[in-house]
């Protein structure tokens, strides 16, 4: 079976496996993490659904840690569905990684090929391209600390896309709100925020976003990134996920954290936004 090697391994997160588990362990208890380590309470929901940044594991890790402790308050999900974009726009506009498995330096995890195939089937517009993933590191930095959590006991669906759309996102929405209804899920979508502008300037509008977020306003997120030109990179995995979750029945997000990469390098003059979120 393909296996997908790691792309970043060595520059966004540490290569060596040790190095790798303690920069997560320390992602949760620096000073802008959640101050704990995993796991949350149990809870006995079928779906957790977070929104998580993807930058180096120094910049967006703190802040990535609270997504994922909220996420290992599942204890025996069967499938995690991470939606991500493709920086790269190599491949198809909207494809999975299928069949195979995907290695990082803390083991490998599997890929649901049933999961993938099933929403390929019910959306029309999934394909099946190991090229669109290759390169990308946005799905791949997620998969450290979901091992750190569960090991290699889970399997994945891993959807990179590049076309980012409302009409393809409420499309793709519509089929992992599907696969999902049937299983104890995860959902992640992967994303930064504004990038390249002053603090204040990014703060001001991830603030306006993240609000639409909040309220799982797919119509105002769409104007909302288009009046003030947020440049997120994967609104269409926010979109996504948001829309998804909202078939599934929930309401409201709740912002668990939102820093920059000043925040880390003390560099206010142009930075890199990044937020966790939990839709309930």
């Amino acid at each position: 079976m393909p296996v997908r090697k790691p792309a970043v391994a060595g520059s966004f997160y540490p290569k060596d496996k040790g190095d790798l588990q303690q920069l997560i362990k320390d992602s949760y208890l620096h000073t802008l993490g959640p101050g704990k380590l995993p796991p949350s309470p149990p809870t006995n929901a079928k779906l957790v659904s977070v929104v998580c940044p993807h930058a180096g594991y120094e910049y967006s890790g703190p802040v990535a840690a609270h997504s994922f402790l909220q996420v290992s308050s599942m204890r025996d999900p069967e499938l995690i569905i991470i939606v991500a974009p493709n920086h790269y726009g190599v491949g198809s506009g909207v494809s999975v990684y299928s069949p195979g498995s995907w290695e990082t330096p803390l083991g490998m995890m599997n890929v649901d090929e049933a999961a993938c195939k099933e929403l390929a089937d019910e959306t029309g517009i999934v394909d099946f391209d190991p090229t669109a993933h290759r390169l990308e590191h946005s799905l791949e930095v997620q998969l450290p600390f979901l091992q750190m959590i569960y090991g290699d006991k889970v399997p994945i669906l891993p959807v990179c896309i590049s076309f980012q759309d409302e009409d393809t996102t409420t499309t793709l929405a519509a089929g992992v709100s599907k696969v999902a209804a049937k299983r104890r899920t995860i959902l992640v979508a992967s994303s930064d925020l504004t990038h390249y502008e002053p603090a204040e300037v990014a703060r001001k509008k991830d603030t306006a976003l993240i609000s639409e977020i909040l309220k799982m306003d797919a119509a105002g997120f769409y104007s909302t990134l288009e009046r003030l030109q947020v440049t997120a990179c994967g609104f269409g995995a926010i979109s996504t996920i948001m829309q998804a979750s909202k078939t599934l029945g929930m309401s409201k997000g709740t912002l668990l954290k939102y820093a920059n990469s000043g925040d880390t390098t003390g560099d206010m003059a142009q930075v890199v936004g990044y937020a966790s979120v939990r839709f309930q």
